[in-house]
């Protein structure tokens, strides 16, 4: 039974900001204990709001579950922090696409209602996790993708690559994405990679505009350590872990692989892989 919930938000979404302070005042009347997210919370203190605590992203209390208020980004960051937990995370739409969410904001009482009564399923989705040589990396963990990119200068990263110990080869483009299933929809998606079921297990690796025609995605299995030197003319190039950038210099070694803790995203007991493919990506829509 869900008691207790903790809420993160987009606080650049400040035209739904009314709207939200509803939803709370139903999330209590139902008899939920909540907690909001302080930079959120204050965001929502413009208007009259009493009586809820507040808590730091860095400090997340026990809950239940997780609630995001926005889009896939405020879900990712939502991921960032309550993912070692093991705490569900259950998303709503503010935003537009929202292909991480369970629900839009126009249908939250259903959603709401929905999940108080059990008509929800968990899946577990996987993780990765960045190591960097001589780099401190304050959230090495993402739920979409970790991508190696350019920084500082126009021309082609070499990147020097191995899986599982065995020299795979050598990536010459303008970066590297590897993507978890979740992510495939995202970043990965935008450079040709492939579409995956959220909950196999297997990664994608795929090359940012390469340089030879033979470099194409590749997807191995989850369990696989990637392994990535990376040489440029700049002195350092961008580690972009769900968005988060993180300079690492020219020539260190980064290693990328499964995380320990996993992601576990609540889902509607309607909602399906498919329904999801065709509503939120127009999948074989016919545009004529």
């Amino acid at each position: 039974m869900i008691k207790r919930l903790v809420i993160f938000g987009n606080t650049y979404q400040q035209e739904h900001t009314s709207r939200v302070l509803s939803l709370l005042e139903y999330l209590r009347q139902r008899g939920l204990d909540i907690a909001v997210e302080q930079d959120y919370l204050h965001l929502l203190s413009a208007h009259d709001i009493s009586g809820i605590t507040s808590f730091e992203a860095s400090q997340v209390p026990e809950a239940d579950m997780a609630l995001s208020l926005g889009g896939d980004g405020t879900f990712l960051t939502t991921a960032m922090w309550v993912s070692r937990q093991g705490m569900p995370i259950l998303g709503i739409n503010l935003g537009h696409l929202g292909y991480l969410t369970t629900g839009h904001f126009n249908e939250n009482s259903s959603v709401i209602d929905d999940v108080l009564a059990g008509k929800y399923r968990i899946e577990e989705r996987t993780m990765l996790q960045v190591e960097c040589d001589g780099v401190d990396i304050p959230h090495p963990w993402a739920l979409n993708e970790v991508a190696i990119l350019r920084h500082d200068t126009s021309s082609m990263l070499d990147m020097e690559t191995s899986l599982c110990d065995h020299a795979l080869t050598t990536y010459r483009g303008d970066g590297l994405i590897v993507s978890t299933p979740t992510g495939s929809t995202a970043y990965n998606m935008s450079v040709g990679g492939p579409i995956l079921e959220p909950t196999t297990s297997c990664l994608v690796l795929s090359p940012i505009s390469p340089h030879s025609l033979t470099m194409r995605p590749l997807v191995v299995r989850d369990d696989s350590t990637i392994v990535v030197r990376t040489h440029t003319r700049a002195t350092h190039y961008e580690v972009s872990i769900d968005g988060e950038v993180t300079l690492c210099p020219t020539g260190s070694l980064l290693t990328i692989k499964r995380a320990e803790h996993c992601a576990r995203v609540v889902q509607l007991t309607s909602n399906n892989f498919a329904s999801t493919l065709r509503q939120k990506l127009l999948w074989g829509t016919d545009q004529r």
